[in-house]
C-alpha cells in the first residue's frame, strides 16, 4: 500500500515534469526595444516605446501622456542629424531651438528640447534626462501631449549616438 506522502510526492514530481521545457519548446522573450543599441548601422529607434516610457513617467508625476507628432519627429531627426554631422552636442548646432520650431510653422503653447550624446540605448538616454534636473523638468512640461524623438548613429564621431527629444503642448486654435 502506498502512503499518502509518497502518493503526494509522485504527483508533485509528475506535475513538475509536465512544466519543464525542452530546447524545442523554449522560446526566449525578445529584449525590450528600450535596450536595443542604437550604436550600429541601420538601428531604428522604437518611437512608440519612447512615447510609452515618457508617458509612464509623466503619468507617475500626475501629467498627461504624450503621443508621437510627425512634425516634431522631423524636427528631432534634423537636430540629431546636424549634431552628428558636426560631432557636437549643441541646441544651436543648426539654429536655436525656438527658431527651428517657429521656422517649421509648429504652433505650440509651450515646448522644450532635450539633447544628449553617447547613450547607446533609449533606456540610457531616458535615464540621463530623468536624472538631470533641467532635462527632467522638460520631460515633465505641464500640458505637453506631443513628442518627437530621434537617435542618429555616426560611427566616426566622438559620441557615436546623438539624441534629440522635443516635447510640446500644441496650440490648438
Amino acid at each position: 500500500m502506498i502512503s499518502h506522502r509518497l502518493c503526494a510526492l509522485l504527483f508533485a514530481v509528475a506535475a513538475l515534469a509536465g512544466c519543464s521545457a525542452t530546447p524545442d519548446t523554449f522560446v526566449p522573450k525578445a529584449e525590450p526595444t528600450m535596450y536595443k543599441s542604437m550604436a550600429q548601422p541601420g538601428a531604428q529607434l522604437d518611437d512608440a516605446a519612447a512615447a510609452s516610457m515618457i508617458s509612464g513617467y509623466r503619468g507617475n508625476n500626475g501629467l498627461p501622456a504624450v503621443t508621437i507628432d510627425p512634425e516634431l519627429m522631423r524636427l528631432a531627426q534634423a537636430q540629431a542629424e546636424v549634431m552628428a554631422k558636426r560631432d557636437k552636442l549643441d541646441h544651436s548646432a543648426g539654429k536655436p531651438f525656438i527658431g527651428r520650431l517657429r521656422a517649421s510653422g509648429y504652433d505650440a503653447k509651450g515646448a522644450a528640447e532635450n539633447i544628449s550624446a553617447g547613450y547607446h540605448t533609449l533606456a540610457e538616454a531616458f535615464s540621463g534626462w530623468r536624472d538631470s534636473p533641467p532635462h527632467k523638468a522638460n520631460m515633465l512640461l505641464k500640458g505637453a501631449t506631443r513628442i518627437g524623438i530621434a537617435a542618429v548613429y555616426t560611427p566616426k564621431s566622438k559620441y557615436k549616438v546623438y539624441w534629440a527629444l522635443i516635447i510640446a503642448e500644441p496650440d490648438v486654435k
